[in-house]
């Protein structure tokens, strides 16, 4: 099987659909990797989508495994969320995709970020064989950092417990780490991380105080993008294409939206208006009053299309088509809702372009 190791980095690009970041990518096999010079390694798993607040914690203690024995710190996770292959039929919305994941990685002080091909052969992998493959095979990892119910390889059944086991004869330390509770509506964030694969198959429920990802999926798909924002360090952001819409924005209601192609797979906040961040490629931000929704206004009779994501950038002329974007999602305003007149549109339009400036006046950026 073959191994992706990516380093993320902060280059941006500026025009023609260019990306918010890149990412240089080198693709090895776990036999190739000792050709690299890279040594011993203390090493974390998991899918890491969201990269949350539990997250964050888990790699800061990764971070001070390492440190402490002189090694690099490398997150060993996915190419796809393992659901996907194990029940594609009940698989979760993504909170990042690849490249955001990667970035946030890199934002926690990783080093290296390993990703593994997942698919029906790696499903139906042993965790003996995984560990065997990949964390000493490729990573000669010293110490394995996993939540302390952490669960891998077919049939779910390694853990902490196998992993101790195995680290006696290979000569890896393991630490297991509590689950990060959020500490109420508004507390602090107390405790330690997450499983590090939350929300794979067979998972047991969490305490609804518990850091997941699992919950900051549930609070962005009920609209509570404030909360999510508290759990996740950051607004939940989409990514994708902005594309032509129908051209009612501009001529018809007097405000320009950019019309932002979100992949399928990506978590998109409940029908309503939004108070947000437009991200550019050019890497400049741009307060912004954000709709997800059906255009009930303009809505025919029959079943309501896919939502969109559409973007007033307060203050901002110029032509985005094309180009690859980010809205993050900072507080909700209000739910979407069909007028009788264009015009009576137009005017609420206006009133939450208002109410967002004076949102995001507050948030900064």
């Amino acid at each position: 099987m073959r191994l992706q190791v990516e380093r993320a980095r902060g280059d941006r690009g500026s025009r023609g659909g260019g990306r918010l970041s890149s990412v240089a990518v080198q693709v090895l096999t776990p036999e190739e990797v000792p050709g690299t010079g890279l040594g011993a390694t203390a090493v974390t798993i998991g899918g890491y989508d969201g990269v949350h607040l539990g997250h964050r914690r888990l790699l800061a203690i990764l971070r001070e495994e390492a440190d402490v024995r002189g090694v690099p710190a490398a997150v060993v996770t996915f190419d796809r969320h393992p659901a996907t292959v194990i029940r594609p039929e009940s698989a979760p919305l993504l909170l990042t995709d690849s490249e955001q994941k990667l970035e946030l990685l890199a934002s926690c002080g990783v080093d290296l970020t390993v990703i593994v091909r997942f698919d029906t052969e790696r499903a139906n992998e042993s965790a003996e064989d995984f560990v065997d493959e990949v964390l000493e095979g490729a990573l000669h990892a010293k110490v394995i950092v996993v939540g302390e119910d952490f669960h891998f390889g077919h049939g779910r059944k390694g853990n902490v417990a196998l992993l101790r086991q195995l680290g006696a004869t290979a000569g890896f330390d393991v630490v297991g780490v509590a689950l990060t509770t959020a500490g109420g509506s508004s507390g602090p964030v107390a405790g330690s991380p997450v499983p590090v694969l939350d929300g794979a198959a067979g998972a047991a429920p969490q305490p609804s105080d518990v850091v997941s990802s699992t919950r900051i999926r549930a609070l962005v798909a009920e609209g509570d993008v404030a909360e999510a924002a508290r759990l996740l360090a950051r607004p939940h952001e989409v990514r994708g294409v902005v594309v032509h819409g129908d051209g009612r924005g501009g001529p018809q209601l007097g405000m320009p939206t950019a019309n932002v192609a979100v992949p399928g797979a990506m978590a998109v906040p409940a029908l309503g208006i939004y108070a947000g961040w437009f991200r550019r490629a050019d890497g400049s931000s741009h307060p912004a009053a954000v709709s997800v929704g059906v255009r009930p206004t303009f809505a025919s009779a029959g079943p309501h299309p896919a939502p969109l994501v559409e973007a007033h950038l307060i203050g901002f002329e110029g032509d985005l088509y094309g180009e690859h974007v980010g809205v993050a999602f900072v507080e909700r305003l209000r739910d979407e809702r069909r007028f009788d007149r264009p015009a009576d549109l137009a005017e609420q339009m206006w009133a939450d372009a208002a109410a967002a400036r004076q949102v995001l006046e507050g948030a900064g950026g």
